[in-house]
């Protein structure tokens, strides 16, 4: 390919957050449109700490679509790939034929060349794949001209990408047309709405998981009698009180909403045949300190929610994280020099009562979790101005750095 080829090549880059469910998302009824069993709703991370950014290029030039995530160039024909681009390409097809001024009439028919990286190990329960897929359909969006239901088409890609194309407090509505038309998230609160919200994110473990999200769902629906009560029976009032709490800043109900859902939505894992365990002894151990902390104070000060792996992602206010963060140093004494152990934001220490201590009542066990991640809640995907932050260099590969 000679260089000129490369002058036309349009490009951008965007990033998009991490989001994590405080009421679970656990099984499809349908596998291709990706429609859930029941209604879930999330709290968007900040994207200082966690994020995806992808550049997308598209030129005349090249060849076929390609991909390169964290590096490394995966297989492109991966099915729920090939949904989001297939989706994106006919929406803008549909916006070509209508005429409208702004869509680039000819980048529709080009390949595309995608580069995606992530601030946070991938596949360790950090919900990676619903960043991924938000910021592939948000950066396409945004290339191709095309707006509208992007949700929809997010979803296809992973389920809980569709909460990630919002900052804030998103409710991902499980809908009811066969279609997945109305399977969409929409919105409960803006990041702004809760500024004293904080979150830990307390990595026990950054390896792959044992059970994927995809086939642990598959065989929770088909074996987990509690798994259907709890989508019929559980979720839509625990939805309703979960906006009530949110909107009203009811710290108490939100922490007791999600710390119930959290281990309601590990009792269908342990209900389904053969069982399944994302829980490991360290966030068993995580789940008593928080009961022990709030049992103390005679009210919830802290709650936690774990998604489909060990780690525990912690709810506080920001006047009792210094205190609860201590908390955790001490019953969990970090293998460094405090140093690393602490990422994100700064939290100031605290000292810790003798007194607090001794009713809390645990073995500190050491090297339990690797470190911390401290955030707090974020803005939906956006785009990033600066041209030399795309991950693709002018040929439409990877940067060395990317």
């Amino acid at each position: 390919m000679s260089d000129n080829g490369h002058q036309n090549v349009t490009m951008i880059t965007c990033t998009a957050p991490v989001n994590i469910a405080v009421i679970k998302y656990w099984g499809k009824r349908d596998e291709e449109l990706i429609l859930p069993i029941n209604s879930s709703l999330s709290v968007t991370l900040h994207q200082d700490q966690l994020k995806t950014t992808t550049t997308i290029a598209c030129s005349k030039s090249f060849q076929e679509d390609r991909i390169w995530l964290n590096g490394k160039e995966e297989d492109i024909r991966h099915p729920r790939l090939q949904s989001c681009l297939r989706e994106i390409r006919r929406l803008a097809r549909k916006r070509r034929n209508s005429g409208s001024p702004t869509s680039d009439v000819t980048s529709v028919s080009h390949k595309v060349h995608i580069c995606s990286v992530n601030n946070f190990p991938t596949a360790a329960g950090l919900a990676s794949s619903a960043a991924g897929y938000a910021c592939l359909v948000y950066t396409l969006s945004q290339l191709f001209g095309v707006d509208g239901e992007l949700s929809v088409v997010a979803r296809q890609g992973s389920g809980s990408a569709c909460r990630s194309l919002y900052g804030g407090f998103v409710q991902w509505k499980m809908g009811e047309r066969s279609n997945g038309t109305d399977s969409v998230a929409e919105q409960v609160a803006p990041e702004s709405h809760w500024p004293e919200l904080r979150v830990l994110i307390l990595v026990v473990s950054a390896e792959q998981k044992s059970v994927g999200s995809t086939s642990g769902m598959h065989t929770s629906v088909k074996t987990s009698d509690l798994l259907t009560y709890r989508a019929d029976a559980v979720v839509p009032s625990r939805m309703e009180e979960m906006i009530g709490a949110i909107r009203q800043r009811n710290f108490a109900a939100f922490g007791e909403l999600t710390m119930k859902d959290s281990n309601q939505f590990h009792a269908t894992c342990l209900d389904t045949y053969p069982p399944i365990f994302y829980l490991n002894n360290i966030s068993h151990k995580i789940i008593s300190l928080v009961h022990r902390y709030n049992q103390h104070y005679g009210e919830i000060r802290v709650a936690y929610t774990f998604d489909a792996g060990p780690n525990a992602v912690i709810y506080t206010l920001q006047e009792h994280l210094p205190e609860f963060l201590q908390v955790v140093c001490h019953f969990f004494p970090p293998e460094v020099n405090g140093g690393e152990f602490l990422k994100g934001h700064p939290v100031h220490s605290s000292p810790l009562s003798e007194e607090l201590k001794r009713a809390i009542n645990l073995e500190p066990t050491a090297k339990g979790i690797r470190y911390i991640i401290s955030t707090k809640v974020g803005p939906g995907p956006c785009v990033v101005e600066d041209p030399d932050l795309h991950l693709l260099g002018a040929d439409g590969l990877p940067k060395k750095n990317a």
